[in-house]
């Protein structure tokens, strides 16, 4: 399994961005997919996890901001981040589960600036 995120940028802070991560492969409908971040000198945090399900969670910094959606048509997942602040600015980070294994993207850079 293969996944790209795309969609980041420098945006000014309470601006908006759209991340897209596509997935390869036919099983895309069942896999877990999730968003995670990692800003210079942290360690990765999962922004949220089982999107495209009804048990989609979301990490309090990110409630109410962001939306995650999963299209399996296209076998893509999205990030909709809206009221953008400074503490958003990370590496964000695409994981897809599948049957226990864990696939990674190589991330794409969200950078919240004036």
């Amino acid at each position: 399994v293969r996944v790209v995120e795309s969609g980041g940028g420098l945006v000014q802070p309470g601006g908006s961005l759209r991340l897209s991560c596509a997935a390869s492969g036919s099983l895309f409908r069942i896999y877990d997919m999730a968003w995670y971040r990692q800003a210079p000198g942290k360690e990765r945090e999962v922004v949220a996890d089982l999107c495209g399900s009804e048990s989609v969670n979301y990490d309090d910094s990110v409630k109410g901001r962001f939306t995650c959606s999963k299209d399996n048509t296209k076998n893509t997942m999205y990030l909709q981040m809206d009221s953008l602040k400074p503490d958003d600015t990370a590496v964000y980070f695409c994981k897809a589960t599948h049957y226990g294994i864990y696939y990674w993207g190589t991330g794409t850079q969200v950078t919240v600036s004036s």
